[in-house]
């Protein structure tokens, strides 16, 4: 078991999957985070308020906003090559059709609940007009925000989350270790009948010489509690305590977006072949991309800025590391993606939220028993 604080723990001091000796393929990067990759930085905003009956508009309130900048905020126009995967398509990714016709996209994701996803949109290019003015002074801008659903917890139909809320995401987004759990987009999230929400991981690749990053990020808020495993072992059959307690009838809603994040070389048609293969890390946990479920993925690489944003009249060149080598980067996405919705699984506590629905943590008694 690693001796690194930032695997064992969040900055506030909630247990990471690693802190109770569970073993992962792999090497992680020094925070075991998506941030790993240089440049990415996570931000949060994180509303909760209010207890009791729901009253729409006034709460309560369990939902937030995550930013992910995929570059530094000096460079947030300059594209990044990407490629999308839609296992399961009932949810929503803005920004997609950009990215499938271009392969590329720029400007920060955001990641909050399904009633707020336009919020988010619109609000990223608020803020990118005001940090970077030249971005869009002769042109247009299509921002990848993504949701999951919260309304079991949340007033979704409320509408809690403004501009400023996402603005402060944005301003807030830090490279380094990060939050995990019941926090931004993640907070009011559920996942096999468990608290989740916000997760992460990264994996260091050897490649003839040279080093790379592999991060993964995830909004975790789907799978049924009798699917769940954890390193193989199917731990649903002996989890169905705690239960979810219901104060108003919970229909299965559930959904998970991730975004992979890597330094390698890559052209559009591999990033795309990376996102392909986050449904095994996700499959790895349980998760089987049922009916109500928004299963949608994207990847990016941050190299080849100088190609992705050619002058125009030139030939433009693009270093990429060859399909015949991409075996060890597929490995790092699935062992990301699966450590990360665990991440979000473990950095959590019970949440009760609108009409006193009730969410129990992953027991750590429990942990400790299989793994410590």
């Amino acid at each position: 078991m690693t001796d690194n604080p930032n695997h064992l723990a969040t900055p506030s001091g909630k247990p990471r999957a690693r802190s109770f000796g569970i073993g992962f393929d792999g090497t992680p990067g020094p925070f075991n985070a998506i941030t790993d990759v240089p440049g990415v930085a996570v931000g949060y905003e994180t509303l909760i308020s209010g207890d009791g009956a729901l009253v729409v508009g006034e709460g309560p309130v369990r939902t937030g906003v995550t930013a992910i900048l995929p570059r530094r905020r000096t460079d947030l126009a300059t594209p990044v090559f990407a490629g999308i995967f839609s296992q399961n398509g009932n949810g929503e990714l803005t920004g997609s059709h950009i990215v499938e016709e271009t392969g590329a996209f720029n400007f920060p994701i955001t990641i909050t609940n399904t009633h707020s996803c336009g919020v988010s949109r619109d609000s990223t290019l608020r803020w990118m007009q005001s940090v970077l003015p030249a971005a869009l002074d002769s042109g247009w801008g299509l921002p990848v925000a993504a949701e999951t659903y919260d309304g079991f917890l949340n007033d979704i139909n409320g509408h809690h989350l403004t501009s400023e809320h996402v603005a402060q995401a944005l301003d807030g987004a830090v490279g380094g270790p990060i939050e995990e759990g019941s926090v931004g987009g993640g907070t009011g999230m559920i996942t096999f009948g468990f608290k989740a929400g916000s997760g992460t991981a990264s994996r260091i690749v050897e490649w003839h010489g040279r080093t790379y990053t592999v991060g993964a990020f995830v909004q975790s808020n789907f799978g049924k509690r009798h699917n769940f495993a954890v390193r193989g072992m199917r731990a649903g059959p002996e989890l169905v305590e705690p239960a979810v307690r219901e104060g108003t009838p919970r229909t299965e809603k559930g959904s998970i977006i991730a975004v992979v994040a890597t330094d390698a070389p890559f052209l559009p048609h591999q990033m795309k072949r990376l996102a392909r293969r986050v449904p095994l890390g996700v499959a790895m946990t349980g998760g089987f991309a049922y009916h109500s479920s928004g299963d949608i993925f994207i990847a990016f690489s941050t190299a080849n800025a100088s190609a992705a944003l050619p002058p125009s009249g030139r030939i433009a060149s693009a270093d990429f590391i060859p399909d015949t080598d991409i075996d060890p980067f597929f490995d790092a996405v699935i062992q990301t993606v699966e450590e990360a919705i665990l991440n979000a699984l473990v950095a959590n506590d019970d949440m009760t939220g609108r009409d006193g629905n009730f969410v129990p943590a992953l027991p750590k008694a429990w942990l400790k028993e299989k793994f410590g």
